[in-house]
Protein backbone atom coordinates (compact mmCIF):
# COMPACT_ATOMS: atom_id res chain seq x y z
CA UNK A 1 0.00 0.00 0.00
CA UNK A 2 1.79 3.40 -0.86
CA UNK A 3 2.73 5.48 1.89
CA UNK A 4 1.32 9.02 2.17
CA UNK A 5 4.49 10.57 2.63
CA UNK A 6 6.08 9.32 -0.31
CA UNK A 7 6.41 12.27 -3.39
CA UNK A 8 3.00 11.67 -5.61
CA UNK A 9 0.75 9.71 -3.28
CA UNK A 10 -2.36 10.34 -3.46
CA UNK A 11 -4.41 10.81 -0.37
CA UNK A 12 -8.32 11.74 -0.06
CA UNK A 13 -7.75 15.41 -0.28
CA UNK A 14 -4.03 15.78 -1.48
CA UNK A 15 -0.78 14.96 -3.50
CA UNK A 16 2.44 15.67 -1.89
CA UNK A 17 4.70 16.63 -4.49
CA UNK A 18 8.19 16.50 -3.35
CA UNK A 19 6.78 17.94 0.18
CA UNK A 20 4.52 20.53 -0.68
CA UNK A 21 0.84 19.38 -0.55
CA UNK A 22 -1.22 20.18 -3.31
CA UNK A 23 -5.09 19.58 -3.14
CA UNK A 24 -7.11 17.02 -5.84
CA UNK A 25 -9.48 19.78 -6.32
CA UNK A 26 -6.80 22.25 -7.46
CA UNK A 27 -5.71 19.44 -10.03
CA UNK A 28 -8.86 19.16 -11.95
CA UNK A 29 -8.99 22.77 -12.26
CA UNK A 30 -6.09 23.22 -13.63
CA UNK A 31 -6.70 20.32 -15.98
CA UNK A 32 -10.33 22.16 -16.72
CA UNK A 33 -8.35 24.99 -17.71
CA UNK A 34 -5.96 23.49 -19.86
CA UNK A 35 -8.61 21.41 -21.60
CA UNK A 36 -7.40 18.39 -20.49
CA UNK A 37 -10.07 17.19 -18.29
CA UNK A 38 -12.08 15.68 -21.06
CA UNK A 39 -9.50 13.24 -22.00
CA UNK A 40 -8.89 12.47 -18.54
CA UNK A 41 -12.25 11.17 -17.90
CA UNK A 42 -12.38 9.44 -21.27
CA UNK A 43 -9.03 7.43 -20.50
CA UNK A 44 -10.78 6.35 -17.43
CA UNK A 45 -14.24 5.35 -18.66
CA UNK A 46 -12.17 3.05 -20.84
CA UNK A 47 -10.47 1.49 -18.15
CA UNK A 48 -13.87 0.70 -16.84
CA UNK A 49 -14.80 -0.75 -19.81
CA UNK A 50 -11.46 -2.62 -20.55
CA UNK A 51 -11.85 -3.97 -16.84
CA UNK A 52 -15.47 -5.33 -17.41
CA UNK A 53 -14.93 -6.30 -20.66
CA UNK A 54 -12.28 -8.37 -19.59
CA UNK A 55 -13.94 -9.87 -16.78
CA UNK A 56 -16.33 -11.06 -18.56
CA UNK A 57 -13.96 -13.03 -20.74
CA UNK A 58 -11.85 -14.35 -17.79
CA UNK A 59 -9.01 -12.39 -18.95
CA UNK A 60 -6.07 -11.62 -16.12
CA UNK A 61 -2.61 -10.17 -16.16
CA UNK A 62 -0.24 -12.78 -13.95
CA UNK A 63 2.24 -11.16 -11.58
CA UNK A 64 4.90 -13.05 -14.39
CA UNK A 65 3.25 -10.73 -16.89
CA UNK A 66 3.96 -7.75 -14.92
CA UNK A 67 8.01 -8.95 -13.94
CA UNK A 68 8.49 -9.25 -17.60
CA UNK A 69 7.04 -6.37 -18.90
CA UNK A 70 8.58 -4.49 -15.71
CA UNK A 71 11.75 -6.00 -16.49
CA UNK A 72 11.64 -4.91 -20.83
CA UNK A 73 10.63 -1.27 -18.93
CA UNK A 74 13.60 -1.15 -17.02
CA UNK A 75 16.17 -2.73 -19.85
CA UNK A 76 14.43 0.20 -22.06
CA UNK A 77 15.33 3.17 -19.51
CA UNK A 78 18.84 2.10 -18.46
CA UNK A 79 17.36 1.35 -14.90
CA UNK A 80 20.61 -1.41 -13.85
CA UNK A 81 19.94 -1.24 -10.05
CA UNK A 82 17.19 -1.07 -7.57
CA UNK A 83 18.03 2.68 -6.50
CA UNK A 84 17.96 3.53 -10.07
CA UNK A 85 14.44 2.35 -10.43
CA UNK A 86 13.49 3.85 -7.42
CA UNK A 87 14.54 7.15 -8.31
CA UNK A 88 12.82 7.31 -11.71
CA UNK A 89 10.09 5.87 -9.85
CA UNK A 90 9.95 9.09 -7.05
CA UNK A 91 10.57 11.28 -10.31
CA UNK A 92 7.10 10.18 -11.87
CA UNK A 93 5.29 10.69 -8.83
CA UNK A 94 4.94 6.63 -8.84
CA UNK A 95 5.02 4.13 -6.06
CA UNK A 96 6.19 0.99 -6.45
CA UNK A 97 2.52 -0.46 -6.65
CA UNK A 98 0.78 1.94 -8.37
CA UNK A 99 4.00 1.25 -11.16
CA UNK A 100 2.75 -2.08 -11.34
CA UNK A 101 -0.54 -1.51 -11.19
CA UNK A 102 -0.13 0.97 -14.46
CA UNK A 103 1.55 -1.75 -16.25
CA UNK A 104 -1.23 -4.52 -15.13
CA UNK A 105 -3.57 -1.76 -16.70
CA UNK A 106 -1.61 -1.66 -20.27
CA UNK A 107 -1.01 -5.79 -20.15
CA UNK A 108 -4.93 -6.41 -19.76
CA UNK A 109 -5.87 -3.39 -22.84
CA UNK A 110 -2.99 -5.45 -24.88
CA UNK A 111 -4.93 -9.03 -23.79
CA UNK A 112 -8.55 -7.64 -24.91
CA UNK A 113 -7.61 -6.22 -27.98
CA UNK A 114 -6.20 -9.38 -29.32
CA UNK A 115 -8.75 -11.52 -27.89
CA UNK A 116 -11.45 -9.04 -29.27
CA UNK A 117 -10.12 -8.49 -32.84
CA UNK A 118 -6.74 -10.75 -33.60
CA UNK A 119 -8.84 -12.98 -35.57
CA UNK A 120 -10.57 -9.97 -37.72
CA UNK A 121 -6.43 -8.57 -38.52
CA UNK A 122 -5.99 -10.34 -41.66
CA UNK A 123 -10.01 -10.06 -43.25
CA UNK A 124 -9.41 -6.20 -42.65
CA UNK A 125 -6.22 -5.64 -44.66
CA UNK A 126 -7.73 -7.89 -47.22
CA UNK A 127 -10.84 -5.52 -47.87
CA UNK A 128 -8.59 -2.25 -47.47
CA UNK A 129 -5.46 -3.49 -48.92
CA UNK A 130 -5.12 -0.38 -51.31
CA UNK A 131 -4.60 1.70 -47.64
CA UNK A 132 -1.57 -0.01 -46.90
CA UNK A 133 -0.03 0.91 -50.47
CA UNK A 134 2.82 2.63 -50.04
CA UNK A 135 4.66 5.10 -52.37
CA UNK A 136 8.35 6.30 -52.19
CA UNK A 137 8.23 10.14 -53.20
CA UNK A 138 10.26 13.33 -53.43
CA UNK A 139 8.51 16.70 -53.14
CA UNK A 140 9.39 20.28 -53.54
CA UNK A 141 7.40 22.68 -51.67
CA UNK A 142 7.36 26.29 -52.33
CA UNK A 143 5.11 29.47 -51.44
CA UNK A 144 4.06 30.74 -54.48
CA UNK A 145 2.45 29.44 -57.06
CA UNK A 146 4.15 31.18 -59.99
CA UNK A 147 7.08 30.04 -58.58
CA UNK A 148 5.84 26.13 -58.55
CA UNK A 149 4.63 26.25 -62.09
CA UNK A 150 8.17 27.85 -63.40
CA UNK A 151 9.66 25.15 -61.39
CA UNK A 152 7.52 22.37 -63.07
CA UNK A 153 8.28 24.19 -66.57
CA UNK A 154 11.74 23.64 -66.39
CA UNK A 155 11.71 20.31 -65.10
CA UNK A 156 9.48 19.07 -67.94
CA UNK A 157 12.19 20.90 -70.51
CA UNK A 158 14.75 19.42 -68.46
CA UNK A 159 16.23 22.61 -68.06
CA UNK A 160 16.73 21.55 -63.99
CA UNK A 161 16.33 17.94 -62.75
CA UNK A 162 13.97 17.53 -60.08
CA UNK A 163 16.63 16.95 -57.32
CA UNK A 164 18.36 20.32 -58.62
CA UNK A 165 15.17 22.25 -57.75
CA UNK A 166 14.26 20.43 -54.61
CA UNK A 167 17.97 21.60 -53.36
CA UNK A 168 17.50 25.48 -54.23
CA UNK A 169 13.78 25.84 -53.63
CA UNK A 170 12.39 23.89 -51.27
CA UNK A 171 11.18 25.58 -48.12
CA UNK A 172 11.66 22.45 -45.68
CA UNK A 173 15.24 22.47 -44.28
CA UNK A 174 16.00 18.59 -44.11
CA UNK A 175 13.81 17.85 -47.61
CA UNK A 176 16.06 20.81 -48.89
CA UNK A 177 19.28 19.05 -47.68
CA UNK A 178 17.99 15.94 -49.62
CA UNK A 179 17.29 17.14 -52.73
CA UNK A 180 13.65 16.72 -51.62
CA UNK A 181 13.48 13.04 -50.15
CA UNK A 182 10.15 12.24 -48.37
CA UNK A 183 10.76 8.33 -48.58
CA UNK A 184 7.94 5.74 -48.29
CA UNK A 185 4.29 7.52 -47.26
CA UNK A 186 1.23 5.71 -47.16
CA UNK A 187 -2.01 7.45 -47.88
CA UNK A 188 -3.05 8.40 -44.49
CA UNK A 189 0.45 10.35 -44.34
CA UNK A 190 -0.65 12.30 -47.30
CA UNK A 191 -3.47 15.91 -47.88
CA UNK A 192 -6.29 13.74 -49.54
CA UNK A 193 -5.31 15.93 -52.63
CA UNK A 194 -1.76 14.64 -52.91
CA UNK A 195 -2.28 11.37 -51.94
CA UNK A 196 -5.21 11.33 -54.82
CA UNK A 197 -2.69 12.90 -57.68
CA UNK A 198 0.18 10.52 -56.24
CA UNK A 199 -1.53 7.04 -56.20
CA UNK A 200 -2.85 7.48 -59.58
CA UNK A 201 0.50 8.51 -61.03
CA UNK A 202 3.24 6.13 -62.61
CA UNK A 203 6.68 5.78 -61.37
CA UNK A 204 8.86 8.92 -62.45
CA UNK A 205 6.59 11.12 -62.79
CA UNK A 206 6.15 14.70 -61.22
CA UNK A 207 2.70 15.68 -60.35
CA UNK A 208 1.32 19.14 -59.34
CA UNK A 209 1.76 22.07 -58.70
CA UNK A 210 -0.99 20.99 -55.79
CA UNK A 211 -2.33 23.87 -53.23
CA UNK A 212 -2.70 22.75 -50.11
CA UNK A 213 -3.86 25.95 -47.86
CA UNK A 214 -0.98 28.30 -48.26
CA UNK A 215 1.87 26.15 -49.57
CA UNK A 216 2.27 24.64 -53.42
CA UNK A 217 3.90 21.35 -53.97
CA UNK A 218 5.83 19.13 -56.62
CA UNK A 219 5.79 15.50 -55.88
CA UNK A 220 7.94 13.11 -57.58
CA UNK A 221 7.08 9.81 -57.47
CA UNK A 222 9.80 7.50 -57.44
CA UNK A 223 8.49 3.88 -56.63
CA UNK A 224 5.21 2.15 -55.23
CA UNK A 225 5.59 -1.07 -52.53
CA UNK A 226 2.53 -3.61 -53.02
CA UNK A 227 1.04 -3.48 -49.74
CA UNK A 228 1.43 -6.06 -47.56
CA UNK A 229 0.78 -7.83 -43.74
CA UNK A 230 3.44 -6.68 -41.64
CA UNK A 231 3.99 -6.73 -37.97
CA UNK A 232 3.63 -2.70 -38.20
CA UNK A 233 0.68 -2.90 -40.22
CA UNK A 234 -0.79 -6.03 -38.60
CA UNK A 235 -0.35 -3.82 -35.18
CA UNK A 236 -2.17 -0.57 -36.66
CA UNK A 237 -4.92 -2.51 -37.57
CA UNK A 238 -5.37 -4.53 -34.17
CA UNK A 239 -5.11 -0.80 -32.40
CA UNK A 240 -7.62 0.95 -34.73
CA UNK A 241 -10.29 -2.18 -34.62
CA UNK A 242 -10.03 -1.84 -30.45
CA UNK A 243 -10.01 2.06 -30.59
CA UNK A 244 -13.24 1.84 -32.53
CA UNK A 245 -14.73 -0.73 -30.50
CA UNK A 246 -13.53 1.37 -27.34
CA UNK A 247 -14.87 4.43 -28.66
CA UNK A 248 -18.42 2.70 -29.37
CA UNK A 249 -18.76 1.20 -25.52
CA UNK A 250 -17.62 4.91 -23.95
CA UNK A 251 -20.24 6.05 -26.39
CA UNK A 252 -23.04 3.98 -25.00
CA UNK A 253 -22.22 4.49 -21.87
CA UNK A 254 -22.20 8.57 -22.10
CA UNK A 255 -26.10 7.88 -23.91
CA UNK A 256 -27.60 5.18 -21.80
Amino acid sequence: MANPTEPGSIQEKNINFFGVPIETRDIVAALKYRTELKAVCQRILEQKVIEQAAQQRGLTVSEEDIQIEADRVRRELRLERASDTMAWLTGELLTPEEWEESIRSRLLRQKLQVALFEADVEQHFAQNRLNFEQAVIYQIMVPYPQLAQEIYYQIEEAEISFYEAAHLYNLETKQRYQCGYVGAVHRWNLHPDIAAEVFSATPGMVVGPIQVEQQHYLIKVEEFIPAELTAENHDRILSQLFKEWLDAEVNYLLHQ
